[in-house]
């Protein structure tokens, strides 16, 4: 759904949201402001039932607005409470980026201790929903789609590593972030919204089936943070895509519940294709899969520095740079550093537990503060870490 949403920034914010004194700088902003009243509105005062998301930076609902389309409003969690002026200046840098591989920000809310955001709806949902989570409704990936999926997400988050000023480390690429329009054509959903989370009271949590499995181990266990763990977490992506299957699946063996370590193993045996979607159904092709599968393994080296870049990325997949001259070392495993396969079968409710503190770099965003991990055999554990800004 490509639709445009109407013009609201004739509506000001409610007297008494704002210091009056930001009136001139606020009246620069240009992106349409809503109001609190007409989002609860449109979400039936945010029901349940219209919730279609959440994540570590809030929950999303699904919206009718006023003689406008279908929306979807991402009400920010409760420590995104940034003043007008500085909550606005971000939305309104993040609003600028524009790529077809982006989802695009068509306006907030900023009424009081409410920060909204308010994106186009794409009913396709993510890739987490259509493709890996398993229901797959009614959409077909054929081999086709899947190749335009990954060069799609790969392009996008090259624009936002290369292109843009200053450069934008994702921090969450995942399934669930990847947004498909009508055409299925991806769109990459939450990127520059650690920016609006105060770096020193922020905390996010997440599930460890989910997140965790596209963390970088440089990432997960020194905080370092720096373009090469999303490039990691895009490794893990394309796999998916490529095979159809969460990055971890309890239910399977257990030489074959990570997926990582599942296309190691495939790699060294010369392999990879038995990796694919049995759901193609053959329709594919095994030369273009094993190379799409062994960029993914590419991207998630243990060694940062051996990742290639995200325009690299994009070349390998579109075929202009040869994947096969370059040689693929070990993926990161978070599996064995943390033994989260329990192999030595602890009790279900025995956690296991990793805390590192690294010092804030206030020149660049390549650590974290008081990074603190849980992780617990349960798929219902969560892990907690705090974030710098961008």
């Amino acid at each position: 759904m490509s639709s445009c949403f109407p013009c609201s920034r004739s509506r000001r914010l409610d007297p008494g949201t704002h210091d009056p004194e930001f009136d001139d700088e606020l009246s620069e902003i240009r992106i349409n402001l809503f109001s609190y009243k007409e989002l609860r509105k449109a979400t039936n005062d945010f029901s349940p039932a219209n919730k279609i998301g959440e994540g570590g930076f809030g929950s999303v609902f699904k919206g009718k607005l006023r003689n406008g389309p279908m929306a979807a409003i991402k009400v920010l969690s409760s420590e995104s409470r940034q003043g007008v002026k500085e909550f606005l200046t971000e939305i309104q840098v993040i609003s600028d980026i524009k790529h077809e591989n982006l989802v695009k920000l068509y306006g907030c809310c900023a009424e009081g201790n409410h920060r909204i955001l308010i994106y186009n709806y794409l009913e396709n949902n993510s890739l987490a929903e259509s493709l890996i989570g398993g229901s797959r409704k009614s959409i077909h990936f054929n081999w086709k789609t899947r190749v335009k999926i990954c060069i799609g997400v790969a392009k996008g988050l090259a624009f936002l590593h290369e292109e843009v000023t200053p450069h934008i480390i994702h921090r969450d690429i995942k399934a669930s972030n990847i947004l498909l329009d009508e055409d299925l054509n991806p769109k990459i959903s939450d990127f520059g919204l650690a920016k609006l989370i105060p770096s020193t009271v922020t905390h996010v949590s997440t599930r460890v089936a989910g997140t965790i499995g596209y963390l970088a181990p440089e990432y997960a266990i020194r905080g370092q943070l720096t373009r090469r763990a999303d490039i990691y977490s895009f490794g893990v992506l394309l796999i998916e895509i490529v095979s159809g299957r969460c990055n971890t699946n309890r239910k399977l063996p257990v030489d074959e519940q990570f997926i990582l370590e599942r296309a190691w193993k495939l790699y060294e045996k010369n392999e990879l294709v038995a990796l694919v979607d049995t759901s193609l159904d053959g329709e594919f092709d095994p030369v273009e899969a094993c190379r799409f599968l062994k960029i993914g393994l590419l991207c998630t080296q243990d060694s940062p520095k051996l990742r290639p870049t995200m325009s690299n990325v994009v070349q390998m997949l579109i075929g202009k740079k040869d994947a096969d001259e370059i040689t693929v070392t070990k993926p990161g495993l978070i599996s064995d550093i943390m033994d989260l396969k329990n192999r030595s079968n602890p009790k279900p409710e025995q956690d296991i537990d990793l805390t590192t503190s690294s010092n804030y770099d206030s020149s660049g965003s390549n650590t974290l503060v008081n990074t603190s991990f849980t992780f617990a055999p349960s798929s219902q554990t969560t892990a907690t870490f705090s974030q710098s800004s961008i």
